[in-house]
């Protein structure tokens, strides 16, 4: 057979020693493999164990008191001092504030003029009183170029209202309407004009006043009474330039803690077993110095308010250093008498008031059946 191959016995004894020689070395390797893997698989659990042991040193450095140096100490009471410092320059600042250091906090308006004016007369109003605004322009307050002439002599009178709870309705546009007219009225656009929150009426009233116009006092005055103006006129231009000045007819009485009554007090537990309010201004008509106003406008957010703008204006009054001054000309004549009062009640309940409302009586035929106002000079108030 001379065509197959062969083999001799020395190449048969070679191959056989090569595979015997070929097995350990794989099993060898196989074993390294492993140790390899698990050495690095120690090597790197330890690496996350002293990791973690490093976070858990830092966590506890971080967690013990440290040892204060002097310079630590130092700074530390530098910042406890700056904080003291801030805090009573804040609280120099809110009592410049009330005292009328505010140059850059008001703004200027049409009315506003360098010399200082003498009075803001602001005349509570309400959405259904057109009547009694038509009647005041015929009697007391000037209109129109007479209104103006008034501001040159540093009197500003205007009627205060507030917006409707439905903002834009009927009742907003007609007071618009009416304003665009008289230019006779200050809108109290934060406030609502509600029954309820009368009490808070005061505080937009004076806050947007004093802001508006930079005058010597302000004064509050309700639409139920007629006022002698150049009597009142004469009677600020006295006291031009007092600070701090409370004024009006003082009076204290009964707190009623009875609810559904008039004049109920829901807060009448706060004034003690006696159930009496500390001595205030009558809310008919009272007047505050400029500072005072000031001090109300910067701290309005704070006050609180009682069931009604006048014990509320007095509990203020009691936390500052104000002057109270009771005065019976600012007393309406059917509560107190003897000097001449400056205001008078729209009422018939006495014979001095009853004059004033006959003559009312008149004003109010003439404007709604001859359509005419009643010149101020046949008012007997400004004669």
């Amino acid at each position: 057979m001379e065509g197959l191959p062969t083999t001799t016995k020395g190449e048969r004894r070679w191959r056989s020693k090569n595979m015997q020689t070929s097995s350990p070395s794989l099993v060898m390797a196989f074993f390294s493999c492993v140790a390899w893997l698990y050495v690095a698989g120690r090597l790197w659990q330890d690496a996350e164990n002293r990791k973690m042991l490093s976070d858990l040193l830092k966590k506890n450095l971080e967690q013990r008191p440290k040892v204060l140096t002097v310079e630590d100490k130092l700074m530390v009471l530098g910042c406890k001092d700056l904080d003291k410092r801030i805090a009573e320059a804040e609280m120099a600042l809110t009592l410049a504030k009330s005292q009328g250091y505010l140059k850059n906090h008001l703004r200027q308006s049409e009315s506003f003029s360098e010399k200082k004016l003498l009075a803001v007369i602001g005349v509570y109003t309400g959405f259904g009183s057109y009547l009694m605004r038509q009647t005041f322009r015929g009697s007391w307050m000037p209109r129109g170029d007479g209104l103006k002439k008034l501001e040159e002599r540093g009197i500003v009178i205007r009627f205060v209202i507030g917006r409707s709870a439905n903002r834009g309705d009927s009742l907003d546009r007609n007071i618009d309407e009416e304003n665009s007219k008289t230019k006779d009225f200050l809108i109290l656009e934060g406030h609502e004009e509600a029954q309820e929150e009368l009490p808070k009426k005061v505080k937009f009233f004076f806050s947007t006043a004093v802001q508006n116009w930079d005058a010597e006092f302000y004064v509050k005055v309700e639409d139920k009474i007629d006022i002698d103006l150049e009597g009142l006129i004469g009677f600020l231009e006295h006291r031009r330039g007092q600070d701090s000045a409370y004024i009006g007819c003082m009076k204290s009485g009964e707190v009623f803690s009875e609810a559904g009554k008039d004049w109920y007090e829901p807060d009448w537990w706060k004034f003690g077993d006696e159930k009496s309010y500390f001595r205030h201004a009558s809310g008919s008509l009272f007047i505050l110095s400029k500072n005072l106003v000031q001090y109300i406008s910067v701290n309005s957010a704070s006050l609180k308010t009682y069931a009604f703008d006048d014990t509320s204006v007095g509990s203020w009054m009691m936390g500052v250093q104000a002057t109270y001054i009771d005065d019976n000309r600012l007393c309406c004549s059917s509560i107190r008498q003897g000097n001449s009062s400056l205001i008078f009640a729209l009422n018939s309940s006495s014979a001095v008031c009853s004059a004033i409302f006959s003559e009312y009586d008149s004003i109010i035929q003439n404007l709604f059946s001859e359509s005419v106002l009643v010149d101020n000079s046949k008012s007997p108030l400004l004669a």
